[in-house]
């Protein structure tokens, strides 16, 4: 039984072209405010306002961060009288962004683990000769 790829999903896309999106969304999500902005969004939809309130950061920087989201078809905003409110596009983007998160936090815990049972911090480092030192 053939299983469906991932690409599969993409009708009509390459997988050059699959792999050139997905570039372009894990570029997007790369940088630390607009994953807390995804957070934020996943809750429920915010105008520029309250997601200034809610992360701490200027207007202007959370708007910046918000044309990058909304050009790379992260979020989409819709005018509620003289606001603005911004949703994320689909609940798949707040899934990367929690499964990143959560493979982070994952990957931190084992190795302040390895390193409280005393293997060494820096990686074993080979010199020319190939030989460990």
């Amino acid at each position: 039984m053939d299983t469906p790829r991932p690409c599969d999903a993409l009708s009509g896309r390459t997988d050059a072209q699959a792999r050139e999106a997905a570039s372009d969304l894990l570029r997007a999500l790369a940088a630390p405010t607009r994953i807390a902005i995804v957070l934020s969004l996943q809750e429920s939809a915010k105008c520029v306002h309250e997601l200034v309130g809610g992360l701490g950061l200027s207007q202007p920087l959370v708007s910046q961060h918000l044309r990058v989201l909304k050009d790379a078809g992260v979020v989409r905003g819709h005018r509620n009288g003289r606001e603005i409110m911004y949703e994320l596009i689909d609940d798949h983007l707040a899934h990367i962004v929690t499964d990143a998160l959560v493979h982070a936090t994952e990957s931190s815990v084992e190795t302040e683990a390895a390193g409280a049972v005393g293997t060494p911090a820096d990686p074993v480092v080979e010199d020319r000769t190939g030989a460990a030192s």
